[in-house]
């Protein structure tokens, strides 16, 4: 009995041991748990999630009470082009002309024609001066009457009428219109004052509320409202391309009218839609305060908007172009014709040179040089800086006056000769056996497979340089490209005209 008493004490005594130890081992494991999830989040923080305590407006109406008075419909009174009738025999827009000579209804034309109003040449008569009626929006910005709309709204309008929010008509008169950026300045003369909205300092960020209001559809005092959606597009409208995107939906009879923020500022001008039917799918585009601020501002002051003139035709740099010139990213405009008679031309600015900055305002690209030369003054001296050669040079341009109509350059031909490219894909010819007026050498075939109709060069086209060297025979061609491919280029610069056109193409070459 001694022996199995000691035995069972000794079983219960390891089995507290092991209870002990497993609780041990259990406590260091929850440790080890807690250790783990203490000290993690502590190594690895992680920032906090985005919030947002400002909540979009619910109620519009304190910004639109506040507007909507400065906001009009314009009318305006357009001439039709006559249309010539013809009731005396003579071809023209005479339904009854294959008719017997003595049908009662050619006698009654006839004699209609005769006793009418005046005829002219073969019994032609000239139809009373007709008017058509279209609609549009605007807005006040002074209380004596200034207002802008579109250019496109007044566009050959004879008359203007103005209707106020409460109805009552007033004639306008047009100040002045500018077509490259579609804004025109009209005034009323009246004897009150006009309540009047001011364009806002600030570009509007994007997700910002709008609110428009015009007359679409002839509907005056309409108010839209919706968010911006993107900034800066290029809808090609343009060289002054630079639309706030909305999609406050606008329809017909919207143009010309205003976009406010919640500030009851306006943020730009209504003036085109993305509409695959005519009507609103929520893309419209309005003029930046920003632009439309200082072309108001010259059309008030002058009647008409004057522009800096640096008479190039430029393109984009692409990667391709870049890699050509030895540029090291794409970048700046390149310039593909200095016009006769220009101030780029004057200056030295040269076909192939790569603008990249404007009194060190850096150019991204074609639309922003555009932009930047526009706003200075005629007469200005700016230093325009160019890649030419792998190399930056500065050169000092007056700016003239942008003039209605461009200039183009011509050409002489040269001697007859004929070759190939093959590794591009292009078969070429002298101008002389093309039988076409101009510098260069001509396409004559393009391997639809090849590298050069991969890059939309076409028969044709005229070679006017490579790699900056002017080429007049195929052989210049060969040669250039010989040079271009032993200096390391992957690809060479081509500057293509057609129709008067010039443009830059950087066509791949096979280097080993």
């Amino acid at each position: 009995m001694m022996q199995n008493s000691q035995t069972t004490e000794t079983a219960r005594g390891l089995r507290s041991r092991r209870t002990r130890l497993l609780a041990g081992a259990m406590a260091l494991g929850v440790a080890g748990v807690l250790s783990a999830q203490t000290v993690v989040p502590n190594q690895f923080a992680l920032a906090d999630a985005v919030k947002v305590d400002v909540a979009g407006p619910t109620d519009f109406s304190p910004v639109v009470t506040a507007v909507q008075p400065a906001v009009v419909s314009v009318r305006v009174k357009q001439e039709v082009e006559p249309r010539m009738m013809n009731f005396g025999g003579g071809r023209g827009d005479n339904f009854f002309e294959d008719l017997p000579k003595d049908h009662p209804l050619q006698r009654f034309f006839r004699q209609f024609g005769e006793q009418g109003q005046p005829q002219g040449r073969g019994g032609e008569r000239q139809q009373p001066r007709q008017y058509g009626m279209s609609q549009g929006s605007g807005f006040f910005i002074s209380e004596d009457g200034y207002l802008v709309t579109n250019h496109h709204v007044i566009d050959k309008g004879t008359e203007f009428t103005i209707v106020t929010d409460d109805g009552k008509e007033f004639d306008a008169k047009l100040i002045g219109a500018d077509k490259r950026t579609d804004l025109a300045l009209l005034k009323v003369d009246a004897d009150r004052e006009f309540t009047y909205v001011k364009f806002a300092d600030d570009a509007p960020h994007v997700g910002e509320w709008v609110v428009a209001i015009g007359n679409p559809f002839g509907l005056g005092g309409s108010v839209t409202a919706g968010i911006v959606s993107a900034r800066g597009r290029d809808i090609g409208a343009g060289p002054y391309d630079d639309f706030i995107q909305i999609d406050a939906p606008v329809n017909r009879g919207n143009s010309g009218g205003p976009a406010f923020n919640m500030k009851g500022e306006v943020i730009g001008v209504n003036a085109a839609i993305f509409s695959p039917s005519g009507g609103n799918v929520g893309i419209a585009f309005a003029i930046p305060a920003s632009t439309a601020t200082d072309v108001i501002m010259d059309l008030r002051d002058d009647g008409s908007v004057v522009r800096g003139w640096l008479g190039v035709h430029i393109q984009g740099v692409s990667d391709d172009i870049a890699e050509s010139l030895g540029l090291d990213e794409a970048r700046g405009a390149i310039v593909a014709d200095a016009q006769d008679g220009s101030p780029a031309e004057k200056a030295g600015l040269k076909s192939g040179d790569t603008i990249l900055s404007v009194d060190g305002t850096k150019v991204e690209g074609p639309r922003e040089l555009s932009k930047i030369i526009a706003a200075y003054e005629p007469d200005t001296d700016v230093d325009i800086t160019v890649w030419r050669d792998g190399k930056e040079k500065t050169i000092e341009v007056t700016l003239g006056k942008l003039p209605e109509a461009e200039k183009v350059a011509s050409a002489e031909p040269v001697a007859p000769e004929r070759t190939s490219l093959d590794d591009m894909g292009l078969e070429l010819v002298t101008t002389d056996e093309a039988g076409v007026d101009g510098e260069g050498v001509v396409i004559a075939e393009v391997d639809p497979s090849g590298a050069a109709a991969e890059k939309g060069l076409r028969r044709g086209d005229r070679i006017v340089e490579v790699a900056g060297v002017a080429v007049k025979t195929p052989s210049d061609v060969v040669k250039a490209v010989a040079d271009a491919e032993e200096n390391g280029r992957k690809a060479v610069l081509f500057r293509i005209e057609n129709n008067d056109a010039t443009r830059f193409v950087a066509l791949p070459m096979n280097i080993g």
